[in-house]
């Protein structure tokens, strides 16, 4: 195994909507904290170069539509000057921590206890001699910067076109994010999100940036999120077969998490780490295997030995008893933590009346939402402008977007340029169907349908506008408000918080939750499955299939078995919390609501 120096942090910050981890590593990369950029939105991108070029004092050349590439171009410029800005801020940092005690006393306070460069620094500082120097050297050979981690959603991957002309497959929305990536001087890693896109993870083939060097280095890295561990290792040997290694599983809780929402078969968060920890060799062996078998017929470099993998996990976690629990325990990597740093205006991009409204989320605010034109469910927030906007234009009978983007328009019912689904367009052409069988439906039906039309929000422009409110930046186009993807855990995050207390409460040295009623993080996912399949079953339109039936019956057995697996870790104790007796109260609770859940059985 190559080892390369550890991180200081066992966090890292997942990417968020697409404006709201923008610019996250310019904010604290320096401070090793490691976050991930959305790299879908070209525009929005632009933008923030142009605002960071001035801001910085940096040359800025625009970058317009004209250009062929411009949508890479874009991408590469700025990923160059995040690079650049981060780079010159951590040699800046570490002399500060140099020259001023406070500045690295505080600096301590953010580490994590157990970490060896705290006990090093701490020690230099109780010797206390020659201390400019010490400090000096002990902080360029163990401190590292975050990293400046991408993010490509596969499913935004729409081909592109010149007027009617249908651009080739390099040209299209994901492919020329990835190229970007590729392009630019980062030595990070891609998180490819949202499943498998064949056609994407073959074009990765055509940049040796992702293939080892002669010294079993990647340049760039892969990055797959994952939901349990079959689709990982599907993924991975797919990946494999071509010569390219994962370096990295971030499994994510299906539905306790932001932004979109991939429910597992009933398979829960405890049992999923579970199959990681035993697994994880067969994962390493059988990619290394597949990998240099790929190598050696490509003639390219063969490393003797696998390459460094890496599991991590994200979705839901709130305090420092889950976070050792899931290091320890599970033996994870990093833990992500996402939502709560919404809270946190020094890491992430968000808007003050939007901050405000997280803030005053309580459980019921947050909700599963059908509001995503991808079709999958979308986690969100009650009360935010975006709805304010979309219900008045509703009311209006002028409902849709005006779609200026176009990211997310992947549906061809309509033809092959393909067409929005939170698109006026869309939704004139879907309403007017729907008149036309009005005859046919009940009052109730037909008020369901509509609603099924017209509940869908323009994301492109929504999950984008925080930044520009933020950074005062003018906003063109019909007013879409913002739309914000926080996680069912923002519920108990109620105040906003600086990002050195945020690290504290992570590590377990200071606490920024007030509310006391916290449920355990594998309880509240299991609260929320049971949930989804209440309404899955309570939601049926149409005529009740076997299938349906037997996928029901599954998912309910999965959760009985999860709810198993989780009453022995509980009542051996293992876990940290020192409440596994009112955890294990609940979990009987909750088997007996899930046993009363009753599957229809066919007439």
């Amino acid at each position: 195994m190559t080892t390369t120096t550890k991180p200081l942090h066992t966090f890292h910050i997942p990417v968020m909507g697409l404006a709201y981890t923008i610019d996250s590593p310019i904010r604290v990369a320096k401070y090793g904290i490691s976050s991930v950029i959305s790299i879908i939105d070209d525009d929005l991108i632009e933008k923030m170069n142009a605002f960071y070029s001035t801001k910085f004092n940096l040359p800025y050349q625009e970058i317009t539509q004209k250009i062929q590439d411009y949508r890479a171009e874009r991408i590469t410029s700025y990923l160059d000057l995040v690079d650049k800005i981060v780079k010159e801020k951590f040699e800046n940092f570490k002399s500060e921590l140099a020259e001023s005690k406070m500045a690295l006393e505080n600096y301590i306070a953010m580490l994590p206890n157990k970490s060896e460069v705290k006990l090093g620094l701490q020690h230099l500082i109780d010797e206390g001699i020659a201390f400019k120097d010490n400090i000096k050297n002990f902080l360029e050979n163990n401190l590292t910067a975050g990293e400046i981690d991408v993010n490509i959603m596969t499913k935004v991957d729409k081909d592109n076109f010149i007027k009617e002309e249908q651009l080739s497959t390099e040209f299209n929305d994901a492919h020329a994010s990835l190229r970007g990536f590729a392009n630019s001087k980062l030595t990070s890693s891609v998180v490819l999100s949202a499943g498998m896109n064949p056609r994407l993870y073959s074009y990765f083939e055509n940049f040796d940036v992702f293939f080892p060097d002669s010294d079993n280095k990647l340049n760039k890295k892969i990055i797959l999120k994952v939901s349990d561990f079959r689709s990982a290792m599907i993924q991975g040997n797919f990946l494999a077969k071509k010569g390219l290694w994962v370096s990295e599983y971030r499994i994510e809780s299906g539905l306790n998490c932001g932004g979109h929402a991939f429910a597992t078969e009933g398979h829960l968060l405890g049992p999923i780490l579970e199959e990681f920890k035993q697994k994880k060799d067969q994962l390493i062996q059988s990619a290394h295997e597949l990998m240099i078998k790929t190598l050696g017929q490509k003639g390219k470099h063969i490393p003797e030995h696998p390459l460094e993998l890496k599991i991590t996990v994200q979705g839901g976690v709130g305090t420092a008893a889950e976070h050792d629990f899931l290091m320890n325990h599970y033996q994870v990597d990093s833990v992500g933590w996402g939502s709560p740093f919404l809270l946190v205006p020094e890491a992430t991009s968000v808007d003050v009346d939007t901050r405000k409204l997280l803030a005053k989320a309580k459980e019921e605010d947050l909700y599963l939402s059908h509001i995503s034109p991808l079709g999958i469910p979308f986690n969100t927030l009650k009360g935010t402008t975006n709805e304010m906007l979309k219900l008045k234009r509703i009311q209006e009978s002028n409902a849709g977007s005006s779609c200026p983007k176009k990211f997310l328009a992947l549906s061809k019912e309509y033809g092959a340029k393909g067409i929005c689904s939170a698109s006026k367009k869309f939704q004139d052409l879907k309403l007017e169907e729907l008149d036309s069988k009005k005859e046919t439906l009940t009052a109730e039906m037909f008020a369901n349908a509509k609603t099924k039309i017209t509940e869908k929000s323009c994301l492109c422009v929504g999950l984008a506008n925080a930044s520009y409110l933020e950074n005062e930046m003018k906003i063109k186009g019909q007013a879409q408000g913002v739309v914000i993807c926080p996680g069912p855990n923002m519920a108990y995050f109620d105040q906003e918080v600086s990002l050195s207390k945020m690290v504290q409460h992570i590590y377990g040295n200071a606490s920024v939750l007030t509310s006391t009623n916290r449920p355990n993080m594998f309880v509240k996912e299991l609260t929320m499955y049971i949930d989804y399949l209440k309404n899955e079953i309570k939601g049926v339109s149409e005529e009740i299939t076997a299938g349906q039936i037997k996928k029901w019956n599954a998912f309910k057995n999965n959760l009985t078995e999860g709810i198993g697996y989780y009453q022995s870790l509980f009542a051996a104790a293992i876990s940290t919390e020192n409440d596994n007796d009112s955890i294990l109260d609940q979990l009987l609770l909750y088997k007996e609501e899930l046993l009363g859940v009753k599957i229809p059985v066919l007439a």
